[in-house]
């Protein structure tokens, strides 16, 4: 292969780019994980993560991707031909539902056009519409990685409380958790679904559940099968740091350095930090002429932003000449979305210069494309950042 200089950017919403540090912190001798060493790690890496989460409940890490924590969720709860009540917000949100046709559930699917997040009035009129009570549960995508829409999981959670109904309130934060503003026990949510290799700047491999009281009770007589995805199996050894099975345990050393990490930054700097990147991503979309795919402006993700390409063209043309040009990987269109859209991620350990140096060389392959557009995109968004420098937005990490 013909080498390439500098560093590959990997502009994808997930995986992310996994700092140094963290890669550093993996990269250490195995140890026993029956030990008092690991017990240590353990306990330590769960109160970080309940921390993340916004919880004092249980949290619990699963050798899985964020697929594997999504079934969890499903199958600790739920018995076969339970009523789910889900929402078409994106391909995951979609896939989701798949994978709960395949485990027995029935499914409410609400349909969407992939532009908006979960109507919170379409919540409460749907679970009023079930007064005996036949939908178990109510899963909702908080952002969903295939669109950069983003719902308000407290809106949500006020339209169950109004409509009186019982369903649990299951919330996937796979593209969110440690990126987006997110609070499982202010908001009431009984199950939270995350994975390692977004804003937890991981590789891909740790899956999790943050698990309310409600759904802990509804795990006791809870039908469908499981057995490696057990709450209960993995809770006890869980109390004193240990693991059920053999864990993935040099993915927890990163772990813990990630959570230190965001710690250290504090979470509201990191929320601000990538609510600056979502604003400075959109501006320069808008000024290329070219269409967000969100359409409601309360519903932006700030975690990654996708762009429409104008009818006849095909963005995974745009995507080719970025990789083979500048060796940056953007997100591809998904499902329905194949070849109209790209996706620019802008999250994980990433500050200012690297997304400037992101949209500069989306509007250079955007030149090279054919793909009509204007420019100015990269100062619109430099405009954008400098704004925030001087309205006295600190970008400075501190720790």
């Amino acid at each position: 292969m013909t080498y390439r200089a500098g560093r590959h950017f990997l502009q994808i919403p997930g995986p992310t780019n996994v700092p140094d540090r963290v890669l550093r912190a993996m990269d250490l001798p195995t140890i026993d994980h029956r030990g008092p060493e690991f017990a240590a790690l353990g306990k330590e890496v769960l109160a970080g993560l309940r921390r993340v989460f916004g919880t004092t409940g249980a949290a619990v890490v699963f050798p899985s991707s964020g697929t594997g924590a999504w079934e969890a969720a499903l199958v600790n709860t739920l018995s076969p031909g339970d009523r789910v009540l889900m929402f078409e917000t994106g391909h995951f949100a979609a896939l989701w539902r798949e994978m709960a046709g395949r485990l027995g559930l029935k499914v409410d699917f609400v349909p969407g056009d992939w532009r908006r997040g979960v109507d919170p009035q379409e919540v409460e009129a749907r679970l009023r519409a079930d007064p005996d009570g036949g939908i178990k549960a109510v899963c909702v995508v908080h952002n969903e990685t295939s669109t950069g829409v983003t719902t308000r999981i407290d809106a949500v959670r006020e339209a169950v409380n109004r409509s009186g109904h019982p369903a649990l309130l299951m919330v996937d934060t796979i593209s969110s958790l440690g990126s987006i503003d997110y609070r499982h026990d202010d908001w009431g949510v009984d199950v939270t679904v995350a994975g390692s290799q977004k804003g937890l700047m991981l590789p891909p491999g740790l899956g999790f559940n943050a698990i309310g009281p409600k759904a802990l009770k509804a795990s006791e007589t809870a039908g469908l099968p499981r057995s490696y995805w057990s709450w209960a199996a993995m809770l006890a050894p869980n109390a004193q740091g240990f693991f059920p099975y053999t864990p993935a345990t040099n993915l927890l050393y990163g772990l813990r350095e990630a959570l230190a990490m965001l710690e250290a930054e504090g979470l509201d700097r990191v929320f601000a930090r990538h609510r600056r990147h979502g604003e400075a991503t959109r501006a320069a979309v808008r000024a290329w002429g070219l269409e967000l795919l969100c359409a409601e402006p309360r519903a932006y993700s700030d975690s990654l932003t996708a762009a429409m390409v104008p009818d006849g063209q095909d963005a995974d043309r745009l995507r080719e000449i970025a990789l083979d040009r500048f060796d940056m990987s953007l997100g591809t269109g998904l499902g329905r979305l194949a070849g109209r859209v790209f996706r620019i991620g802008h999250l994980g350990d990433f500050n200012d210069l690297m997304l400037a140096g992101t949209l500069a060389g989306v509007e250079m392959a955007l030149s090279l494309s054919g793909i009509p557009f204007r420019k100015g995109g990269v100062q619109a968004a430099l405009d954008c950042l400098s704004e925030a420098q001087r309205s006295g937005v600190s970008l400075a990490k501190t720790g």
